[in-house]
């Protein structure tokens, strides 16, 4: 039997979470980089777009984007796209 802490966990539900926390907090700084190479790459093609003479942002394929996560995520996909967009247009 193990012991009970005063919160009302064991120490095999208290290394579980830690353990969970330590995988969680590695998928975040995994998504943190993916969404900085989101970035550079985004603005590969906004520079490009600008250079032969069309709009940094175009509007069909953000609402491509926006579909997708709806799609894949739900109601909040669309929220994280739009983070993720938001941050992607960056300061051309």
């Amino acid at each position: 039997m193990t012991a009970m802490d005063t919160t009302g966990t064991t120490d095999t539900t208290d290394a579980l979470i830690a353990d969970a926390r330590v995988r969680i907090d590695a998928l975040d700084e995994q998504i943190i980089a993916h969404v900085r190479e989101r970035t550079a790459v985004s603005a590969v093609v906004q520079q490009a777009r600008i250079s032969a003479g069309g709009r940094r942002v175009s509007l069909s394929r953000e609402n491509e984007i926006l579909g997708h996560y709806r799609a894949e995520l739900g109601k909040p996909g669309t929220a994280l796209a739009m983070t993720l967009l938001e941050l992607s247009r960056g300061r051309l």
